[in-house]
């Protein structure tokens, strides 16, 4: 089992790049606008609050060097809103705005977008913003997530299994605590640690500048991570009195600090992940405190019930497992109420439910929880018969003790009593005899019961297992709702489709330039289109026809005619509909004379 926990946190650490929670919803200058005067700062605006890095906006200029620009902070518009101030005089030609900023549930974004001033360059600089995770920083970060969700569940588990279950010997389960709190501990520090490379999107080594690991610790992902650490700090004298009562109860004071701590580092969850942003905060946070306790002591308890099972020397008393039964069914119906309103909240539409990551993640964890709930069911059943048994061993041991007590009379009246007795025994026959004594309960049945429960509570925790990895995947996804909005806002340039700018050189007889084509907003649907024609030097050139059209060869579509009319220093139109996405074939045609024209063709891809 635990080699397949191990195998599964190996495959996902090392998968892609998981899609930032903040999306950006809109730019001014919008992108891909030309201005005719140079603006005076630039604002980025996102679906949720963002915090700022060093560097987090930098601007180049058409010949690719940076530009010195103001220190970046959030706009008048609120926390989702990111401005810096530009110089007083810019160049004419085309600027690249790259920004990289953190998402209020911790996940670093990034992207770029475009304007220009007076006229766009016939080049502007490159920006590679993805992706954006280093992927070795991204699957080490990834991994220590998926360690702390299984550390808090072990810890939380099995210290609520052992205070409210009360199994025999619970030092046999000292090591699934411990491991629990060390796991938690370590995987926090290693979270840390590398908060800083994770965020600023660079390789594991950056881990050890010192300059960067103290501005983490002033942010509140780092704010968060401390916070668990010192909570954690706390729980170490918890776990030490839990496990020294021995069979001992918890003294309630105790009881009531451990629920305290277990509240606390639910809440260090709950505030560095999708609750913390969006609609509804607070009731989202208190979902998912409830949601992340539910889910540990599910879970935890699960783990430390397979332990008892399989560790302990004698046979698991039914009475603890009826206890953790009840137990796992209240868990149970708090996942189910809270994982309803986190999903609604997640994914907004029952269409975000096909039509995003989000909600195939969501189905494929649907499906999980019910493979759980059915293994769940089996271990119920399991747990009905072996209480039953239970109940029958102790009615036999009552019998037989009141038989002891009558035996405990006068050696004269205990002579009496057996010459009565063989009288009595002699008439009657054996099965009167008999039938004072209840049946003992076959011993074999009882062990197959406990054999059956060990089988169940092991696919149980498997599933569980699987669950728990899909909700940390969940945890690290853009939410359908928030893919929703900026989409609904319009093109930009956070993982969502921009304006399409494509440069077509073109060369007729000793006639040489560049078409620059804007598609905006290169999506299916309507666009409009900008064709700006510049001569071999970089200036503006006119030409007396051009025309552009599409074709889709996948499903033969097209040609589309643009339509494109002279506006008087480009070629224009608002009214090109693409109807399916895809990479279409855009073929322009520069007629430089009365006679002489040249086509040429380039790849567009057209998002849906």
């Amino acid at each position: 089992m635990l080699l397949g926990a191990v195998l599964v946190l190996l495959v996902l650490g090392g998968a892609g790049t998981a899609s930032a929670h903040a999306a950006l919803k809109a730019t001014a200058p919008e992108d891909g606008t030309v201005l005719k005067s140079a603006p005076r700062d630039i604002t980025l605006t996102f679906t949720e609050s963002v915090g700022l890095l060093d560097g987090s906006l930098r601007v180049l200029a058409p010949d690719g060097k940076r530009l010195s620009i103001g220190d970046a902070g959030h706009g008048p518009g609120g926390s989702d809103t990111v401005r810096a101030s530009l110089p007083a005089k810019l160049a004419q030609g085309t600027y690249t705005v790259a920004w990289r900023v953190v998402s209020a549930d911790s996940h670093p974004v990034s992207g770029a977008f475009t304007f220009s001033v007076g006229r766009p360059s016939t080049t502007s600089a490159v920006v590679d913003t993805g992706p954006t995770e280093n992927p070795a920083t991204e699957s080490l970060f990834n991994m220590g997530r998926y360690l702390a969700y299984l550390a808090v569940a072990l810890l939380i588990g099995t210290a609520v299994f052992l205070t409210v279950c009360r199994p025999p010997e619970p030092a046999r389960l000292s090591r699934l605590l411990w491991a629990g709190w060390a796991g938690l501990l370590g995987s926090t520090l290693f979270l840390l640690v590398l908060r800083a490379p994770y965020e600023a999107g660079t390789g594991p080594g950056d881990a050890f500048s010192a300059k960067a690991f103290q501005r983490i610790l002033t942010t509140r992902p780092g704010e968060v991570l401390l916070a668990r650490l010192a909570l954690l700090l706390v729980a170490y004298f918890v776990v030490v009195r839990l496990l020294r009562l021995g069979e001992s109860r918890l003294p309630r004071a105790w009881q009531a600090a451990g629920a305290l701590l277990a509240v606390g580092l639910a809440l260090t969850w709950a505030a560095a992940e999708h609750a913390s942003a969006g609609i509804q905060v607070p009731v989202a946070m208190t979902s998912a405190v409830l949601h992340v306790l539910a889910m540990s002591v599910w879970l935890g308890g699960l783990a430390a019930l397979l332990a008892a099972l399989y560790r302990a020397p004698t046979q698991v008393p039914a009475a603890v497992v009826s206890r953790f039964s009840r137990l796992a069914f209240a868990s149970v119906t708090v996942l189910v109420a809270t994982g309803v309103y986190q999903s609604w909240r997640g994914l907004g539409s029952w269409s975000a439910l096909t039509g995003t990551t989000y909600g195939h993640l969501l189905v494929f964890k649907l499906i999980a929880v019910t493979l759980l709930l059915t293994a769940a069911r089996m271990s119920r059943q399991w747990t009905g018969r072996l209480t039953a048994s239970g109940a029958g061993a102790g009615a036999e041991t009552d019998a037989e003790a009141v038989v002891r007590e009558k035996e405990k009379v006068t050696v004269g009246a205990e002579a009496a009593v057996r010459e009565r007795a063989e009288g009595a025994s002699a008439s009657e026959g054996p099965s009167a005899s008999e039938g004072r004594k209840p049946a003992a309960p076959s011993g074999d049945s009882t062990a197959r019961h406990q054999r059956g429960l060990r089988r169940s509570v092991l696919a149980e925790v498997a599933v569980g297992v699987v669950v728990l990895v899909l909700s940390t995947v969940l945890s690290g996804t853009l939410p359908g709702r928030a893919q929703a909005e900026a989409a609904e806002a319009g093109p930009a340039a956070g993982g969502l489709p921009a304006a399409s700018v494509t440069n077509v050189p073109f060369a007729v007889d000793a006639v040489t330039g560049t078409v620059q084509i804007t598609l905006d907003p290169g999506r299916t649907g309507e666009n409009s289109v900008q064709a700006i024609v510049f001569a071999a030097d970089g200036g503006l050139a006119t030409v007396p026809e051009l025309r552009l059209s599409f074709t889709l060869p996948a499903k033969e579509i097209g040609p589309i005619d643009a339509e494109l009319k002279d506006e008087g220093g480009y070629w224009g139109t608002n009214d090109l509909t693409l109807p399916i996405a895809g990479d279409w074939q855009m073929k322009a045609t520069i007629r430089v004379t009365d006679i002489d024209q040249v086509s040429v063709t380039k790849t567009v891809r057209i998002f849906g």
